[in-house]
């Protein structure tokens, strides 16, 4: 019998088997007349991985050849129905026991507090990941998206309130029950909470754009001077807190700040720009980065998580493509990590 208690959310860092992309659904997506840039995005993306890792795109029997064609053959497909293509909140959490064993954890989703109107599919998508590869399941009747969570591997966990306390996710619950919820299903002891995300990020405020762990003791933050921005106040507070805070091991915290690209705006719509959302590979890391007037604080930003990875490899991938979307390379990723099963 598996049981929950023996299991732990490990730190994205850790070595992983594979990474696990959703391909887009054109149907899906806020402005489908960008299907094939953003298609191109999520291939650059996933052959970025592939020079690291092994890499499995989630296809449906429509979109199977566009993915093959754009990625190649050195990347594993699976067919899974999915609505949309956000890997990192739809999918599972894997969790791994003292003997390196692998589980998951199945959230429930509902498209981000119901923004979007079909999400039936895309909530079946981490079981059928799950028994794809012989995983076991845990099942939680918490509302929970991916991107809303980010650990140490050693009991921290790291979140906002604007986005788990939200109303339009788990309604009638407090803050001291979605703690226990978390504590029992991550096996974590400590729970640091911001209380906002980034400006106009229609995730609610995803902590995967805000902030997160580089290592046990060490947060990443990106952090705006511009008292005229609207992420201003929110940084600057994210940062107190952060100086403030311990993690579960008592340890006061290492910040890194990496400053925020130039506001950007689409159709009208300011974009969620976000180095933040890079994601950690076997040796390496996955950058978006913005290029034109961001071209300084790319760089910055790349030379900030060099100098934090010596010995790791940073890919600066065209972030623009997934962004339109409303995420990024964080979020369209989820990683398995290395594990028995």
């Amino acid at each position: 019998m598996v049981d929950i208690k023996e299991f732990a959310m490990p730190a994205e860092w850790q070595r992983h088997e594979r990474t696990l992309i959703e391909w887009p659904v054109r149907a899906s997506m806020v402005w489908p007349d960008n299907y094939n840039e953003a298609c191109a995005g999520y291939a650059e993306v996933a052959k970025a991985i592939a020079a690291f890792e092994k890499v499995t795109v989630i296809v449906d029997d429509h979109t199977a050849g566009d993915a093959r064609k754009l990625c190649g053959d050195s990347i594993e497909y699976l067919t899974i129905p999915h609505n949309d293509a956000w890997c990192r909140d739809n999918g599972p959490t894997f969790l791994l026991d003292q003997d390196k064993k692998l589980a998951g954890m199945n959230w429930q989703f509902n498209a981000w507090g119901g923004k979007y109107p079909h999400y039936e599919l895309d909530n079946q998508v981490a079981p059928a990941v799950l028994k794809h590869f012989n995983v076991p399941c845990f099942d939680s009747p918490l509302i929970l998206e991916g991107g809303s969570i980010h650990v140490d591997g050693e009991g921290t966990l790291l979140t906002t309130r604007e986005c788990l306390l939200n109303p339009n996710r788990n309604a009638g619950l407090s803050q001291t029950d979605i703690e226990a919820a978390l504590k029992r299903s991550l096996k974590v002891n400590k729970i640091i909470w911001l209380n906002k995300g980034l400006y106009g990020d229609e995730t609610d405020g995803h902590v995967d754009n805000a902030a997160c762990f580089g290592a046990p003791g060490v947060v990443i933050i990106q952090t705006c001077r511009d008292p005229s921005d609207p992420n201003f106040d929110s940084t600057m507070e994210n940062l107190d807190i952060l100086k403030s805070a311990v993690d579960a091991a008592g340890r006061k915290l290492e910040i890194v700040e990496i400053p925020q690209p130039p506001a950007r705006y689409y159709r009208d719509e300011r974009l969620t720009l976000s180095y933040l959302n890079f994601y950690f590979v076997n040796g390496g890391i996955i950058l978006p980065v913005f290029g034109g007037d961001a071209e300084k604080t790319d760089k910055k930003a790349a030379d900030i998580l060099q100098a934090l990875y010596p010995k790791y490899r940073i890919v600066p991938v065209a972030g623009m493509a997934l962004i339109k979307e409303g995420g990024n390379v964080h979020c369209i990723t989820q990683q398995m990590p290395e594990g028995i099963r």
